[in-house]
């Protein structure tokens, strides 16, 4: 191309660049054209990120097991105690053994008056007996004691064995016998008012009487004297009220007394006052006691109450086993634990409802 031709073309592109008019808005649009186009990229980044995960994932969500759902521990129910059968109409044909393997060797109207039923050991079966106005066995071997209202100041030995009855001259103003836990001594209270304290009675006839004076403190309920379980010591109930009214506080606790020679010993601090000898644990370390307001379980040691039962006279026919006769209704026999949940429940014969029952070990 000519050099006059050149200038001419450059000359010609100058006029017409120069009368061109910009677009005042081009560089916006590119920016935003960019921006969109830059989303577009992070959105389909993200979907393609989330599909690899979710392709990932998803089988190891299908295999596995499903969760358990929540378990509710099961709730435990007390079990109802067992209750055994009536009695049958020959039940007085063999021993009648109650829950613990204790046996009723006696049944009587309460107060001792009219005939009564009586457990012959040796023959294994009771006999109905209308001889005594009070009938009191011994817990072991043949013999019981009896008691006539035409021979008040003495007391009888009858041996079931033989059937012969020797009597003996004990006193006046006296409770009812009380047999020591061997079946070998007799226990009695007497109220004269000038001789308050307790005889013992051996199988020989042979009577020692233990005057009790002052001890600083009134004795509680009925001033009985009750035996310990080993059969060497005896125990009366005090209490800290110091009025006539018959007191049901007896937190002073109980006096022991030598059954030798009647003196006494300690003092056992305690809510209440044992029954008798059955009330004492077999290791010695609880008791059940008549407290203020209902029979407690309490700890021997401490005097510490364990907790409330529903009866006082009771007995232990294991370390954690209870014997009593429920003390309403047709009085069953029931074997508790030591919190006086029943365990067994035992009915009497109908012949035996609403006469006092007396138990000893089978």
């Amino acid at each position: 191309m000519s050099t006059s031709l050149d200038e001419t073309l450059r000359t010609a592109v100058r006029d017409l660049a120069a009368d061109a008019t910009p677009a005042p808005d081009l560089a916006w649009r590119a920016i935003g054209r960019g921006r969109r186009l830059r989303r577009r990229r992070r959105v389909t980044t993200a979907a393609a990120a989330l599909v690899a995960v979710v392709a990932v994932t998803l089988p190891f969500v299908l295999l596995r097991p499903a969760p358990a759902p929540p378990t509710t521990p099961p709730a435990t129910a007390t079990p109802s105690p067992v209750l055994r059968t009536e009695p049958g109409a020959d039940w007085a044909d063999s021993p009648l053994v109650l829950p613990g393997e204790w046996v009723v060797n006696r049944a009587q109207v309460t107060g001792g008056s009219g005939s009564g039923f009586l457990l012959d050991r040796r023959r294994g079966r009771y006999f109905v007996t209308d001889r005594y106005d009070g009938i009191y066995p011994a817990p072991t071997g043949s013999l019981v004691a009896v008691r006539d209202d035409d021979r008040p100041r003495e007391i009888g030995l009858f041996d079931l064995t033989t059937g012969k009855t020797r009597w003996y001259e004990v006193g006046r103003a006296l409770t009812a016998p009380s047999w020591s836990p061997d079946g070998r001594r007799l226990l009695f209270t007497t109220r004269q008012l000038d001789h308050f304290g307790f005889i013992v009675l051996d199988l020989d006839g042979r009577k020692t009487a233990h005057p009790v004076g002052q001890l600083g403190w009134p004795c509680a309920d009925l001033c009985e004297f009750t035996w310990m379980p080993d059969g060497r010591a005896v125990a009366l109930t005090l209490s800290r009220q110091k009025s006539e009214a018959w007191p049901r506080d007896l937190a002073r606790g109980v006096q022991l007394f030598s059954a030798d020679n009647g003196r006494p010993t300690r003092l056992i601090s305690m809510p209440g006052g044992p029954v008798g000898p059955n009330a004492w644990s077999p290791d010695g370390t609880l008791v059940v006691v008549q407290g203020q307001q209902e029979p407690l379980l309490v700890e021997t040691a401490t005097g510490r109450v364990v907790n409330p039962l529903p009866s006082a006279d009771v007995a232990w026919v294991t370390g954690d086993r209870l014997l009593y006769r429920l003390p309403y209704g047709s009085g069953d026999f029931v074997l508790a634990d030591t919190t006086g949940r029943v365990l067994v429940r035992q009915p009497l014969p109908r012949q035996l409802v609403g006469l006092a029952v007396t138990i000893a070990p089978r």
